[in-house]
């Protein structure tokens, strides 16, 4: 499969089977984040394989999209290990984080694994909920897992803008 089929196939699950992940897919999955660029490659990724009873009610508690997922991924990153740009103003926390995060929702598609970003919780409540240590943030959630049977895409799955609606050349 091409990579732009792998990424027109690929759609945010919202409902799984019971059905647990293969240690090879979870580990390919997260040696693709692994390998995702980071600014100066400092790699402040931390990632969070959440698959016990506790830790996915935790995650349960925090918001409603697990969506019966076996297996969570909580992207987090080392705030003391970023690179901040020129201005002082922004530092490179949460953009190298979601490249990583990135990298393993399309990992997890050419695994065979279905997926879903998840951001509807608090990062802080989340922080605090795992005990991560002081200098970590939280960016989001990944669900992984093998959807139900009667799941699927969201009807308006293929529905995108024109690329002249999203792309201006200068």
């Amino acid at each position: 499969m091409t990579f732009a089929n792998l990424a027109s196939k690929r759609y945010s699950c919202k409902k799984y089977g019971e059905k647990q992940l293969l240690p090879e897919q979870l580990e390919a999955t997260l040696e693709v984040g692994r390998m995702a660029p980071t600014a100066k490659n400092l790699q402040p990724q931390h990632i969070y394989a959440i698959q016990s009873p506790e830790g996915l009610a935790k995650v349960d508690a925090l918001t409603p999209c697990r969506y019966g997922a076996p297996t969570v991924l909580m992207v987090a990153f080392n705030t003391n290990n970023v690179f901040t740009y020129p201005g002082g103003k922004r530092d490179s926390g949460i953009e190298d984080a979601s490249i990583v995060a990135t990298h393993l929702v399309l990992a997890a598609a050419d695994a065979g694994v279905d997926s879903c970003w998840v951001n509807l919780f608090d990062p802080k409540e989340a922080h605090d909920a795992f005990g991560l240590p002081d200098d970590e943030g939280v960016l989001m959630f990944l669900d992984l897992g093998f959807a139900a049977e009667d799941a699927g895409p969201l009807a308006n799955h293929a529905s995108r803008k024109e690329l002249s609606d999203t792309v201006t050349y200068l």
